[in-house]
């Protein structure tokens, strides 16, 4: 009985000697065995045994990749200040474990030092427009410098991205200003383009309206003469003469024009006269006109006539007088 009384301390104490021997490293995990404060041994994923009391886990390097966000302010080359997001993407190799944990303090504090030094170094060379065209070009030179230097400590820089770019409040507000404004350009552009279009179609709808309109009346007037020429010709063949079957066309003309102002109860337009005797009127004073038109013709003719022979009598000089005493006659 005694004796199981002492035993129990001796199991105690080695089931704890047993625990504290005993650990476990996670997959993607590196830990660091050290004995005395002295590095022992890198152990990686899975059951591992240490010497209680003598060895100790100093630390667990995580050999998953990670990614660290560092906002940088700056100016660019034009003087606007813009903030930038760099998100960089790094992983701890596994064969420099010793290095990456031994080496750097805050790996975290070192990037980021090194990505506002580059950033800081490269965007005041740009416009602000070139900033936004050009991130590659920040993010590509913030990897190639960081690579060169992380390297050394363990630390493998896998990608770095700009993942935003934001100018001050005010520029933004013109940007977009500006923006508008080229937008409403090219808006008001392609609309006076368009309304140009419409009048030359326009012009050209209506020139070629004109242009059969003309010809359509061009038609009417040749038929409307023909027709003119063929009802003479019928009424002559009758025994009418020309005067009788002019007279007998206007008539019937202005009696056909006052039955379609009538079919139209809205027409504005008003013939004067309309007498009975209207057509004949109209026919007796065109023929008076000719008649009257042909005299004055006539008399102007004979004026200038009997004009030409006193001016040609004018020009012809008098025969030579002989002076006195001699006879001119041969």
């Amino acid at each position: 009985m005694g004796w199981s009384i002492l035993l129990i301390p001796f199991l105690l104490f080695g089931f704890f000697v047993l625990i504290a021997s005993v650990f476990t490293v996670k997959q993607q995990t590196s830990a660091i065995v050290e004995r005395f404060g002295k590095f022992l041994s890198i152990r990686n994923s899975g059951l591992h045994f240490k010497i209680p009391v003598f060895d100790r886990i100093a630390g667990r390097i995580n050999l998953k990749i990670q990614q660290l966000d560092v906002m940088v302010e700056t100016k660019t080359k034009d003087d606007v200040f813009v903030r930038l997001k760099i998100s960089v993407q790094f992983q701890v190799l596994k064969e420099k474990v010793y290095d990456a944990f031994y080496k750097l303090e805050s790996p975290h504090d070192q990037i980021t030092s090194y990505v506002f030094d580059v950033v800081r170094a490269e965007v005041p060379k740009m416009k602000l427009d070139d900033v936004f065209e050009r991130k590659d070009d920040v993010a590509i030179a913030v990897k190639t410098e960081l690579n060169e230097a992380m390297i050394n400590y363990g630390y493998d820089i896998i990608k770095t991205l700009v993942t935003d770019i934001d100018p001050d409040i005010q520029v933004k507000a013109a940007m977009n200003r500006i923006n508008a404004a080229e937008r409403e350009k090219v808006a008001a552009e392609y609309e006076a383009e368009a309304e140009r279009i419409k009048i030359v179609a326009k012009a050209r709808a209506e020139a070629e309206s004109k242009r059969l309109q003309g010809q359509g009346i061009a038609d009417q007037r040749r038929e409307i003469a023909r027709g003119l020429e063929e009802s003479v010709d019928v009424l002559n063949n009758v025994g009418i003469n020309s005067q009788e079957a002019s007279a007998l066309i206007v008539v019937t003309q202005h009696y056909d024009t006052l039955q379609s102002i009538g079919e139209h109860t809205n027409s504005n337009l008003i013939l004067l006269p309309n007498s009975p005797q209207a057509g004949s009127n109209m026919l007796n004073e065109m023929i008076a006109s000719f008649v009257a038109s042909n005299q004055i013709g006539e008399q102007m003719k004979k004026d200038n006539e009997a004009k030409g022979i006193t001016n040609k009598q004018k020009r012809t000089p008098p025969p030579p007088r002989a002076p006195e005493g001699e006879d001119l006659t041969y």
